[in-house]
C-alpha cells in the first residue's frame, strides 16, 4: 500500500512545523496556476475555463499517488501544443466536439502512461535524447510565441503550426493591428520582466492580471477592439465519461502517445531535479508514470485536458518551503474558490495579457547554450538537434519529435555497427596492456602475438566490422604470428549471429596454426560462450580471466615449440 500510495509513507511523520509551509508554498502556486491555467487553456485551443478544470482533480490524484513532494502538477504550455497540434483536424467540426476529442486525448494518454506504468517501461522515455528534446522544446517555444501574436495584435490571423507559415500570416495581418490590445500586451511583457527582476517571490503574474482587469474596466477599453475573456462558467465540472469511438481512437493515438512520452519525460525530469536540490531521494520512476497517468485519466473525467509536470510552478512550489503534496491541495482550494465565486472578475481580463503572460513564460524553453556546447566537443549530436529544431518548426510538432527520435537511434545503431578496436601492447615493467595507438611510446609490441580489444558489444550489426578489423590487424603481423588474444572486458553481449562468426574465425585461424584466446569476459558474456558452441572450438584452455594470464599461457606452450624448431633448424643445417 505504501508503494501504491506514496502519502503513507510521509504522512505518519508530518510534522506540525510543516504545515504552514505548504499553506504558504500552496497558495503561491495557487495564484500563479489561476491565471497561467487560462493561458495555457488558449494555447490548446479551448476556452480559458479549462485551464481551471486540470488544476482540480489532476492535482488531487498526484498528491495521493506521487512520489515527488514539491513537484506541482497541472495544464503546461508544450503539452498544451501538443495538444492544439494533434487536434487539428477537429477544428472545423465545432467547438464542442474539439473541446470533446482534447478530455478524450487526456483519457487516452493516462491509460498509456499506467499501462507502460505497469508493465515497468518507464525506461521508454531514455529514447528521448537530450538534443531531441533541446531541439524539440527549442522550437515549440517558438511556435507558442508566435501563436499568440493573434492576441498580441488583435487581429484575425489563421492558425497554423508551421513556423513559417505563422510568420507569413502574421505578416499579412500586421495592418490590421489594434494599437491598445498591442500595447497592453508589451507593457505585460515589460512589467513581468521587470517584476520578476525586481523580487523573483512577488507574483507578478498575479499582479499584471489585476493591473489588466482594471485597465480595461475602468478605460472601457472594449469600445476601442480590445479582446476580453469575457463569460467563464461558473461552477466545478461534472462527471462525464469520455466520449469514444473506435475512428477517433485511431486518429489521435500517434500524439496521444507522443503525449505520454513527453510528459513524463517532463515530470521525471523535474522530480529529479528537485530531489537533487533538496537531497531527498523519493522518486520512483514507475510509479511517477502510474501518478501522471491517473492523474489524467480521472481528471479527464472530469473535463480535464493532458497535464504533467510544471518546471515553472515546481521551482515557485520548492523555493516557497513545500515539504509534502499536502501544498497541492491548497492550490485546488483556490481554483475551487475561483471557479465558484470569483469567475466574474475575469471577464474583462484582456487576451493580451495571457499572451503576455504566456510569451515570457515559454521563452525560458529555448536553449542556446547547450547548442553552444555541443558545437565545441559534439557536432552529431548538434546535428540531432538542429534536424529535429528545423523539423518541428517547418513541418510539424509530432514529426520532429518522431523524425528526432528516428534519427538519434539510426546514429546510435551507425555507432555500434562501427564501435572502437584497439590493438594492444604491455606497458613497459607492468601487467598493464594499453591501446598503441595511445601509449605508442610506452608500449612493447611483439611480433609473435596479437592483442586486440573490442568495445561494443557483439551482435549482428557489427560481427562482420569485427572480423573485417581482426583480419586487417592479422594480415599487419605477417608470419611471424603465432596466436590472438581478445580482451572481451567491454563486451557484455554476444548474439546468436556473432556467435557463429567467432565459431567460424577461430576454426579458420586455428586451420592457419594460430591460437586464439579469449580474456577477461565477463560473467554473462562467460556463459553465452559456454552456451553458445563457441567454447567448443575455443576449448576451456584458452579462456583467460586476465590478459596477462593468457599470454603467459600462450609463452609456456609456444617457448618449447620454438626451442624444437631451432634445434631441428640446426640439425637440418648440421647434415
Amino acid at each position: 500500500m505504501r508503494n501504491f500510495f506514496p502519502f503513507l509513507q510521509w504522512l505518519p511523520a508530518y510534522n506540525k512545523s510543516w504545515f504552514t509551509k505548504d499553506i504558504l508554498a500552496g497558495l503561491t502556486v495557487g495564484i500563479i496556476l489561476i491565471p497561467q491555467g487560462m493561458a495555457y487553456a488558449m494555447i490548446a485551443g479551448l476556452p480559458p475555463v479549462y485551464g481551471l478544470y486540470a488544476s482540480l482533480v489532476p492535482i488531487v490524484v498526484y498528491a495521493f499517488l506521487g512520489t515527488s513532494r514539491q513537484m506541482a502538477v497541472g495544464p503546461v504550455a508544450m503539452d498544451s501544443l501538443l495538444v492544439a497540434a494533434g487536434l487539428v483536424p477537429f477544428l472545423t467540426t465545432g467547438g464542442e466536439n474539439y473541446v470533446a476529442m482534447a478530455v478524450l486525448l487526456a483519457f487516452m494518454v493516462g491509460a498509456i502512461q499506467i499501462v507502460l506504468g505497469v508493465l515497468r517501461m518507464g525506461f521508454l522515455v531514455n529514447f528521448l535524447s537530450k538534443p531531441v528534446i533541446s531541439g524539440f522544446t527549442s522550437a515549440a517555444a517558438l511556435i507558442i510565441i508566435f501563436s499568440q501574436l493573434k492576441h498580441l495584435l488583435g487581429a484575425t490571423i489563421e492558425k497554423s503550426n508551421r513556423f513559417h507559415e505563422m510568420v507569413y500570416n502574421a505578416a499579412i495581418k500586421l495592418p490590421e493591428t489594434n494599437i491598445v490590445d498591442l500595447l497592453i500586451g508589451l507593457i505585460g511583457i515589460c512589467f513581468i520582466i521587470l517584476f520578476k527582476r525586481l523580487n523573483r517571490k512577488m507574483p507578478a503574474v498575479l499582479v499584471v492580471v489585476i493591473l489588466g482587469i482594471l485597465v480595461v474596466y475602468l478605460f472601457n477599453l472594449q469600445s476601442y477592439g480590445v479582446k476580453i475573456v469575457g463569460s467563464i462558467p461558473t461552477g466545478l465540472p461534472h462527471f462525464e465519461l469520455p466520449s469514444v469511438t473506435f475512428k477517433n481512437l485511431l486518429e489521435i493515438a500517434p500524439i496521444a502517445f507522443t503525449l505520454a512520452l513527453i510528459g513524463y519525460l517532463e515530470a521525471i525530469s523535474i522530480g529529479k531535479s528537485l530531489e537533487e536540490k533538496n537531497g531527498e531521494e523519493t522518486v520512483v520512476a514507475n510509479q511517477e508514470l502510474i501518478a501522471i497517468g491517473a492523474s489524467n485519466l480521472l481528471g479527464s473525467l472530469f473535463q480535464s485536458y493532458p497535464v504533467t509536470g510544471s518546471f515553472s510552478r515546481s521551482a515557485i512550489n520548492g523555493s516557497s518551503g513545500a515539504k509534502t503534496t499536502v501544498a497541492l491541495l491548497f492550490s485546488v482550494m483556490m481554483v475551487v474558490v475561483t471557479l465558484l465565486f470569483l469567475t466574474p472578475l475575469f471577464y474583462y481580463l484582456p487576451n493580451a495579457v495571457l499572451a503576455s503572460i504566456i510569451m515570457v513564460s515559454v521563452v525560458g524553453l529555448i536553449d542556446i547554450e547547450y547548442p553552444k556546447n555541443l558545437w565545441s566537443y559534439r557536432k552529431d549530436e548538434l546535428a540531432i538537434l538542429m534536424f529535429t529544431f528545423l523539423i518541428t518548426l517547418f513541418i510539424g510538432i509530432t514529426q520532429g519529435i518522431l523524425l528526432g527520435v528516428l534519427l538519434s537511434l539510426l546514429i546510435m545503431v551507425y555507432k555500434s555497427s562501427k564501435p572502437h578496436f584497439a590493438v594492444l601492447g604491455k606497458i613497459e615493467g607492468s601487467d598493464y596492456y594499453k591501446n598503441i595507438d595511445r601509449f605508442s611510446n610506452e608500449v612493447e609490441l611483439r611480433e609473435d602475438l596479437l592483442i586486440i580489444r573490442f568495445d561494443s558489444q557483439l551482435y549482428f550489426g557489427n560481427k562482420n566490422f569485427f572480423k573485417k578489423q581482426l583480419y586487417k590487424s592479422i594480415d599487419g603481423k605477417g608470419d611471424s604470428l603465432k596466436g590472438i588474444i581478445l580482451n572481451a572486458e567491454a563486451i557484455n553481449y554476444i548474439d546468436s549471429s556473432a556467435a557463429q562468426m567467432l565459431i567460424r574465425v577461430i576454426d579458420d585461424l586455428q586451420g592457419r596454426g594460430l591460437q586464439f584466446y579469449i580474456a577477461g569476459a565477463i560473467g554473462p558474456t562467460r556463459d553465452i560462450i559456454f552456451s553458445s558452441g563457441i567454447i567448443d572450438v575455443l576449448t576451456k584452455q584458452h579462456l583467460f580471466v586476465r590478459t596477462k594470464e593468457a599470454v603467459y599461457y600462450f609463452d609456456q606452450t609456444e617457448l618449447p615449440s620454438a626451442i624444437s624448431e631451432k634445434i631441428a633448424y640446426q640439425n637440418l643445417r648440421k647434415r
